[in-house]
């Protein structure tokens, strides 16, 4: 009896929603002109109704055209395009995507033209006055499909320098791609004017066995690390350079700004760190650099994800529904995937803050890099 009447308050249920959705959409389409709050109206009622329903019926299809061409060039448009499955806006989203190359609106818009396979439009953009952006959004994608693409950017020396370094960039971010610059660093076949790029990106990579392979092929600079460091106690009485530790923390070979804000400046992936002298003392700074691992702070755990189709995904899941988990790379993109298209998902023992940092700087760079850390502090009222 009870379970008879869950399945008819359920149907009912999505009679309603079917009804409310077809209303809505009803209101909006009969107003002209299709103004921003008619626009949101469509798109909340089309997607109330699903794409099922909405690609069988003549009416819905007409009035989800209309909401296409209305939200071209948005955020909303790539949303529509990835629910909707439409096949057939691979342009528009290739300007998203190289308009905001490292966000996520440009990502998922890369992410759509790559699961389209639409390659000969991203060769062309790839030899376009877009070129650049073109391979940092693929990059950011961190699908292993476009490593072909941005393999021969590389060794490429008729192609701008500029362009070169962000191919490398780009490649470090995805398994096969920073396999291939180890590959060509171990057959002395990397351009010379790539090393110190490469250098930098594959020594800060996260698979633990080309990382290795990193230092051994392409070591970091000597006299970084060429000394074993003191104590906690000991470098607590060093006195550091807040100006000069500024400048660490936004160099390339330590990166802290590439996971990290500071009013405003940076990437969103790791915590804030506009107040971070407040919150901790000069040996808890120390010791978060120094063993990252040591204490992971709560919503800034690591997850790896293995999709069924054989990709991976790594980073922070910052929101789940029944459906879907987003994921926020070390990027700062935010990409969401079906939950019905993962096939394993691990939390990581390891921080998303790469262990190490400090062979990148010397021991007073360290201090000075404390030093300035430390002095990111509340402001007073």
């Amino acid at each position: 009896m009870i379970r008879r009447v869950s399945r008819r308050l359920a149907a009912a249920r999505r009679v309603f929603v079917s009804w409310l959705g077809s209303v809505l959409l009803a209101s909006a389409l009969f107003a002209e002109p299709l103004e921003p709050d008619r626009v949101a109206t469509i798109i909340e009622a089309l997607t109330r109704l699903g794409p099922e329903k909405v690609n069988a019926n003549p009416k819905l299809k007409e009035a989800l055209d209309k909401a296409i061409e209305a939200t071209k060039g948005t955020p909303q448009f790539v949303e529509l395009v990835r629910e909707f499955g439409i096949k057939n806006q691979n342009p528009a989203l290739l300007e998203i995507a190289v308009r905001n190359s490292s966000a996520t609106a440009g990502v998922e818009a890369a992410r759509l033209i790559i699961e389209n396979q639409d390659w000969e439009l991203l060769k062309d953009s790839l030899e376009s006055t877009n070129a650049l952006k073109t391979t940092e959004v693929l990059g950011n994608t961190g699908d292993k499909r476009v490593v072909p693409l941005l393999d021969p950017l590389v060794v490429d020396l008729q192609r701008d320098v500029g362009l070169r370094k962000q191919a490398v960039r780009s490649l470090a971010q995805i398994q096969e791609g920073a396999a291939n610059l180890l590959k060509l660093a171990k057959e002395e076949k990397l351009p010379d004017d790539l090393k110190f790029t490469a250098t930098t990106e594959l020594n800060h990579v996260r698979w633990p066995t080309l990382k290795a392979e990193a230092a051994q092929f392409l070591p970091l600079p000597q006299g970084q690390n060429a000394q074993p460091l003191p104590p906690v106690a000991e470098l607590m009485k060093m006195k550091g350079d807040a100006g000069k530790g500024s400048e660490v923390f936004r160099r390339d070979m330590v990166a802290c700004i590439k996971c990290h804000q500071v009013h405003g400046e940076g990437i969103d992936v790791g915590p804030n760190l506009s107040e971070i002298g407040t919150k901790l003392g000069k040996d808890a700074l120390y010791e978060s650099i120094l063993d990252p691992n040591a204490g992971i702070s709560f919503g800034y755990e690591a997850w790896q994800v293995e999709l069924k189709n054989g990709d991976e995904a790594f980073g922070l899941i910052v929101s789940e529904t029944a459906d879907e988990i987003a994921m926020k790379a070390q990027t700062g993109i935010v990409t969401k995937y079906k939950k019905a298209e993962v096939a394993k998902r691990e939390k990581q023992k390891l921080s998303i803050m790469p262990a190490g940092l400090q062979q990148a700087m010397t021991t007073q760079e360290l201090a000075d890099l404390v030093e300035y850390l430390s002095s990111l502090k509340k402001a007073a009222n």
